[in-house]
C-alpha cells in the first residue's frame, strides 16, 4: 500500500459561486420541508426523513493501530458511547415497497479536541450511505437532483409505488448480468433487502488528523453478515424495515467494524469529485473501531423524541481533526443546521448536542 499523504489545504478547491448554490439549496430544502409539515403537522428532515432504527451502543477504538490510523478521535483506544440512527432517503416518509437508498448516522459521544466552528457538544458525528459514492461530483450537481426530489415530494405514493417497482425490476435485470445501476437505485430500485446487512459510507472525504480519509461501517458479527443482500418482503408493510429491525434487536446483539480508507493518490483519489470511488486495490478500507449494540427496543415514543426529534446529525458536529473536506460537505455545512433549525422551530422541540452520556439517560428533547 503506498503512503497516504499528508492533509493540505491545497486538496480542496472552493467555486466561486458556491455561495449562490449553497443558499438556493436552503431554499429548495424549506420547500421540501414546508411540503411534509403541511402534510404530517410534525417537521421532519429534508432528506432522511423516514427512521427505521434508533439505537444506542458502544464504540471501542482498537488497539495497536498504525500512526496513520490512530488519528483523532483514534489516536488512542478508548470506549465511547454512541447513538446510530438508520433512515432512508427521501425527504418525504413513504411506505418501504418505495424502495430507495439507505442511510446511518452516527453519533460519537465524549470526543476531546478542538471543536469545528459552531460545533457544540462533544460528539464527532458520521453521516453515511449504502453506496461507496456520493450521486453528484459537487453541490452544484446536487442541486439538480435535489430539485427534482422537490418537484415530487408531493406526489401520491400510489404512482412512487409503481414507479419503484418498475425500477426496481430493471435494476434487478442489471444486477442478473453482473451490473449494479446507481441511478436506478437512487430514483427507486433498491432491491427489496434488509437494512441490517448494509455497509455503510461517508461517500465524501474527512480530514483524519495529519491524513484524509472516507469512513465506512460494515456488519461483522454472524447474526449481521447473515442479512447482507438478505431478501426483506415489504408488500403491505408500510414499516417493513422499522419491524424487521425491532424484530432482530429483541435478541441479537450486533456488531459492526468503523473502517477508514486513506487517500494515498491525489488524483486517482479526488477530494472535490464525490462520485468518483476511490480505488480500493489502491488503498483498502481498514478496521479502526468496533460498534457494538446489545438488545435493545430500536423503537421507542421515548427513543423517537429523544434520538429523531431531539438530535441532529451533520459532519460538522465533531473536531478539527475530522473536518469534513469537498463541496458536498461544504453544502452540508451551510443546508444542515438550517434543516435543523426548521424541525426545533416547528416541533417545539430544542434541539441539543449531547455531552458525555447519551441523552435518553436525562430528557427526551435530548438536552
Amino acid at each position: 500500500m503506498p503512503s497516504p499523504i499528508r492533509f493540505d489545504p491545497s486538496l480542496e478547491t472552493v467555486q466561486p459561486d458556491e455561495e449562490e448554490v449553497h443558499a438556493e439549496m436552503i431554499r429548495v430544502f424549506r420547500r421540501i420541508q414546508e411540503t411534509t409539515l403541511a402534510d404530517y403537522g410534525h417537521a421532519v428532515r429534508g432528506v432522511h426523513a423516514k427512521s427505521h432504527g434508533l439505537l444506542t451502543g458502544r464504540l471501542t477504538v482498537l488497539p495497536d493501530l498504525s500512526p496513520p490510523l490512530a488519528q483523532g478521535a483514534f489516536a488512542r483506544p478508548g470506549t465511547y458511547d454512541v447513538v446510530l440512527r438508520l433512515s432512508t432517503n427521501p425527504g418525504d416518509i413513504l411506505d418501504d415497497s418505495v424502495s430507495t437508498p439507505r442511510g446511518l448516522a452516527l453519533k460519537v459521544i465524549g470526543v476531546e479536541g478542538e471543536r469545528l466552528p459552531g460545533a457544540g457538544g462533544d460528539s464527532q458525528d458520521f453521516v453515511m450511505a449504502n453506496a461507496p459514492t456520493f450521486t453528484a461530483p459537487d453541490a452544484r450537481a446536487f442541486l439538480r437532483s435535489l430539485k427534482l426530489l422537490a418537484a415530487t415530494t408531493d406526489t401520491p405514493q400510489v404512482f412512487k409505488k409503481v414507479f419503484s417497482a418498475a425500477l426496481r425490476g430493471l435494476e434487478s435485470a442489471v444486477e442478473a448480468v453482473g451490473g449494479k445501476s446507481p441511478t436506478l437505485i437512487g430514483l427507486g430500485g433498491h432491491p427489496e433487502t434488509h437494512i441490517l446487512g448494509e455497509t455503510f459510507y461517508s461517500q465524501v472525504p474527512l480530514r483524519w488528523g495529519d491524513y484524509v480519509a472516507k469512513v465506512a461501517v460494515a456488519p461483522v458479527s454472524p447474526a449481521l453478515t447473515a442479512l447482507t443482500n438478505a431478501p426483506l418482503d415489504v408488500d403491505g408493510r408500510p414499516n417493513g424495515l422499522r419491524e424487521a429491525v425491532s424484530e432482530f434487536f429483541t435478541a441479537h446483539e450486533a456488531v459492526w467494524e468503523l473502517r477508514v480508507q486513506l487517500l494515498t493518490d491525489r488524483e486517482a483519489m479526488p477530494v472535490e469529485d464525490a462520485s468518483k470511488p476511490w480505488p480500493e486495490e489502491a488503498s483498502p478500507y481498514l478496521p479502526v473501531a468496533r460498534i457494538t449494540a446489545a438488545p435493545q427496543a430500536s423503537w421507542s415514543d421515548e427513543k423517537v423524541r429523544a434520538l429523531d426529534d431531539g438530535l441532529a446529525f451533520s459532519p460538522w458536529h465533531g473536531i478539527e481533526a475530522h473536518r469534513p473536506l469537498g463541496s458536498v460537505m461544504r453544502a452540508r455545512r451551510a443546508v444542515y443546521p438550517r434543516s435543523a433549525g426548521f424541525r426545533a422551530e416547528h416541533n417545539g422541540c430544542p434541539i441539543h448536542e449531547p455531552t458525555r452520556h447519551l441523552p435518553t439517560r436525562h430528557s427526551p428533547t435530548g438536552a
